[in-house]
């Protein structure tokens, strides 16, 4: 993680609408030199029109955008300075990988042999030195992403923007590429800002993410703060699983769940009507002793998923609640074996607990 300095990106009070529609409202990021930031969200809550924006596709109606400290908020896209990479690679199918990485550098760089030189270096650090020859369509798609990298890097920006770049690809390559795409981005140490709808490549890439919601960002932090202190339901929801356990909230620290008190770590505001909890926290314990944080549940069904098991069990004292619990494959085993007994005690963590109006 890059220690906090300067903004080298940084988006002020960003506005935009289409017709009545607000799809970005008030926004503000700033992304410090070398980091990789992904914007995350579902389906139009305005992660791609924010990126547009920044690369001057779109125009907002209000606010402001700084880089390296230079006010690009109305400059043309050629202008500002970055490399984008798009989910459609956007090669041009009539021109040889050659040639598509070599299309950005035709007005930068004077001399055909640097040209050629900077060429086969881009797709030396991509993976792709023996395909200069090749047409796009030769190619398979992680090979034509691996190209349009080539091509977003070849003139050497100071921005890389990356529009969704794996969603079209298989689960194994995506797998693949996105790994290699971090490793690259950390080795030139690029600031990077990425849009994507999957949670899990926003954690396994970024540096910090920033999720969206109706225009709006509704948190901007590590993947590790997201996940383990979510700052709305919407965000617990979408980062992630959760469990929802209905609650009275007693004090700051102190719920009622059904005829259960639990004590719960971070201090709970007013209203709190909810309590959150994540299915890998739910600890199955060995001891049937009650002890704080502790209550039965019955087991009503388990799903093995290799190392683990998936449980669905039922909170004794708490009417009409189950809750998912993710356990160690051998406590699956003891708990869903033909002899195993119908319920078992559980912990709800402190730490792991967390209260929502």
């Amino acid at each position: 993680m890059p220690q906090r300095q300067s903004a080298f990106l940084s988006v002020r009070n960003i506005n935009k609408q289409f017709g009545s529609h607000a799809a970005l409202a008030d926004v503000s990021l700033d992304i410090v030199p070398g980091e990789l930031v992904c914007l995350l969200g579902p389906s139009g809550c305005g992660k791609t029109t924010l990126l547009r924006i920044i690369a001057g596709l779109e125009q907002q109606n209000s606010g402001v955008i700084m880089l390296a400290g230079r006010d690009i908020s109305n400059a043309p896209p050629q202008a500002r300075d970055y490399g984008i990479l798009f989910q459609s690679y956007a090669l041009f199918p009539n021109l040889t990988v050659a040639q598509n990485v070599a299309y950005g550098l035709s007005g930068k760089r004077g001399l055909k042999e640097k040209i050629a030189e900077r060429v086969q270096e881009m797709l030396a650090l991509v993976g792709m030195s023996g395909a200069s020859a090749k047409y796009p369509g030769q190619l398979s798609g992680g090979q034509q992403q691996r190209v349009a990298l080539a091509r977003a890097l070849a003139p050497s920006p100071s921005l890389l923007l990356l529009d969704e770049p794996m969603s079209a690809l298989d689960a194994r390559v995506r797998e693949h590429l996105r790994i290699e795409l971090r490793t690259l981005q950390k080795r030139l140490s690029i600031t990077t800002l990425m849009v994507t709808h999957d949670q899990e490549e926003a954690m396994v890439m970024a540096d910090r993410i920033a999720v969206m919601n109706k225009g709006v960002i509704e948190q901007f932090a590590t993947p590790r703060a997201l996940y383990r202190a979510p700052a709305s339901p919407f965000i617990a929801d979408f980062v992630g699983e959760a469990n929802w356990l209905p609650c009275v909230r007693l004090d700051a620290h102190r719920a009622q769940l059904g005829s259960h008190e639990l004590h719960v770590g971070t201090p709970m505001g007013e209203p709190t009507r909810k309590l959150f909890v994540r299915p890998e926290a739910v600890r199955v314990l060995t001891s049937p002793e009650p002890a704080p944080n502790t209550l039965l549940a019955k087991v009503l069904d388990g799903v093995f998923l290799g190392r683990n098991y998936r449980l669905s069990l039922r909170l004794d004292g708490v009417p009409d609640v189950t809750i998912q619990a993710i356990v160690p494959s051998q406590t699956g085993d003891a708990l869903m074996g033909p002899h195993a007994a119908s319920h078992c005690r559980i912990e709800l963590p402190s730490s792991e607990l967390h209260g929502y109006a």
